[in-house]
Protein backbone atom coordinates (compact mmCIF):
# COMPACT_ATOMS: atom_id res chain seq x y z
CA UNK A 1 0.00 0.00 0.00
CA UNK A 2 2.36 2.70 -1.09
CA UNK A 3 2.09 6.38 0.34
CA UNK A 4 1.23 8.85 -2.66
CA UNK A 5 1.59 12.77 -2.48
CA UNK A 6 -0.29 14.69 -5.43
CA UNK A 7 -0.21 18.73 -5.89
CA UNK A 8 -2.68 20.67 -7.45
CA UNK A 9 -3.17 24.02 -8.49
CA UNK A 10 -6.35 26.25 -7.06
CA UNK A 11 -8.12 28.86 -9.06
CA UNK A 12 -6.03 31.69 -7.04
CA UNK A 13 -2.97 29.92 -8.52
CA UNK A 14 -1.72 28.57 -5.30
CA UNK A 15 -0.35 25.26 -5.26
CA UNK A 16 -0.85 22.36 -2.65
CA UNK A 17 0.90 19.21 -2.16
CA UNK A 18 -1.46 16.43 -0.80
CA UNK A 19 -0.86 12.76 0.81
CA UNK A 20 -2.96 9.49 0.20
CA UNK A 21 -2.04 6.86 2.70
CA UNK A 22 -2.80 4.52 -0.97
CA UNK A 23 -2.18 4.77 -4.63
CA UNK A 24 -5.72 4.38 -5.33
CA UNK A 25 -5.79 8.01 -5.49
CA UNK A 26 -4.45 7.10 -9.18
CA UNK A 27 -8.05 5.74 -9.90
CA UNK A 28 -9.19 9.64 -9.14
CA UNK A 29 -6.79 12.03 -10.54
CA UNK A 30 -4.27 12.42 -13.45
CA UNK A 31 -1.23 14.26 -13.80
CA UNK A 32 -2.59 17.48 -15.68
CA UNK A 33 -6.15 16.87 -15.08
CA UNK A 34 -8.76 19.84 -14.79
CA UNK A 35 -11.38 19.72 -12.67
CA UNK A 36 -14.00 22.05 -10.46
CA UNK A 37 -13.35 22.53 -6.88
CA UNK A 38 -16.48 20.77 -6.44
CA UNK A 39 -15.71 17.84 -8.61
CA UNK A 40 -11.65 17.99 -6.98
CA UNK A 41 -13.52 17.84 -3.40
CA UNK A 42 -15.78 14.83 -4.34
CA UNK A 43 -13.29 12.74 -6.01
CA UNK A 44 -10.72 13.76 -2.91
CA UNK A 45 -13.48 12.26 -0.38
CA UNK A 46 -13.57 8.98 -2.60
CA UNK A 47 -10.26 8.63 -2.56
CA UNK A 48 -9.36 9.18 0.56
CA UNK A 49 -12.43 7.15 2.59
CA UNK A 50 -11.37 4.31 -0.29
CA UNK A 51 -7.32 4.62 0.96
CA UNK A 52 -8.53 5.03 4.70
CA UNK A 53 -10.69 1.64 4.03
CA UNK A 54 -6.98 -0.06 2.85
CA UNK A 55 -5.47 0.61 5.97
CA UNK A 56 -8.10 -0.43 8.18
CA UNK A 57 -8.30 -3.66 6.17
CA UNK A 58 -4.97 -4.06 6.32
CA UNK A 59 -4.37 -2.77 9.93
CA UNK A 60 -7.53 -3.01 11.76
CA UNK A 61 -7.93 0.62 12.26
CA UNK A 62 -8.45 3.66 9.90
CA UNK A 63 -5.91 6.33 8.74
CA UNK A 64 -5.90 9.28 11.08
CA UNK A 65 -3.71 11.01 7.98
CA UNK A 66 -6.22 10.37 5.29
CA UNK A 67 -8.64 12.00 7.61
CA UNK A 68 -6.48 14.97 8.15
CA UNK A 69 -5.21 15.55 4.65
CA UNK A 70 -9.20 14.97 3.60
CA UNK A 71 -10.00 18.01 6.25
CA UNK A 72 -7.11 20.12 5.14
CA UNK A 73 -8.41 19.66 1.03
CA UNK A 74 -12.08 20.77 2.98
CA UNK A 75 -10.55 24.03 4.06
CA UNK A 76 -8.35 25.06 1.55
CA UNK A 77 -10.90 24.44 -1.34
CA UNK A 78 -13.52 26.52 1.16
CA UNK A 79 -11.76 29.95 0.14
CA UNK A 80 -12.56 28.75 -4.05
CA UNK A 81 -14.66 29.32 -6.32
CA UNK A 82 -17.19 26.20 -6.51
CA UNK A 83 -16.43 26.33 -10.73
CA UNK A 84 -12.88 27.63 -10.76
CA UNK A 85 -10.46 25.07 -11.76
CA UNK A 86 -8.00 22.46 -9.92
CA UNK A 87 -5.35 21.34 -12.39
CA UNK A 88 -3.34 17.71 -11.14
CA UNK A 89 0.35 18.91 -11.35
CA UNK A 90 2.02 16.16 -10.44
CA UNK A 91 0.62 12.98 -9.06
Amino acid sequence: MPETYFTVQLPDGSQEECYSPSSVVHRFFKKNEEMSVTDFLTRSRSALTEASERVRAKYGFACSSAAAQLSEIEHFTSTQPAEGKVLILKI
